[in-house]
């Protein structure tokens, strides 16, 4: 189960796809370091991203 209070980072480890998705909503820079130590809910808001709908796509 994927939560807001992930990193990117352990949501890639957990599910690898995840990246191709986080790039669907718009973030383009899952690889970079800071963006590694963020959690899906701080770059959400960073990204303007819905959370709940980042969390749902994540979790299929």
């Amino acid at each position: 189960m994927i939560t807001k209070d992930m990193t990117i980072r352990e949501v890639i480890m957990a599910k690898p796809e995840a990246a191709e998705i986080l790039m669907s909503f718009g973030m383009g820079c899952v690889g970079c370091p800071s963006a590694q130590m963020e959690t899906l809910e701080e770059a959400a808001a960073v990204h303007g991203m819905n959370l709940d709908n980042l969390l749902a796509e994540l979790n299929k």
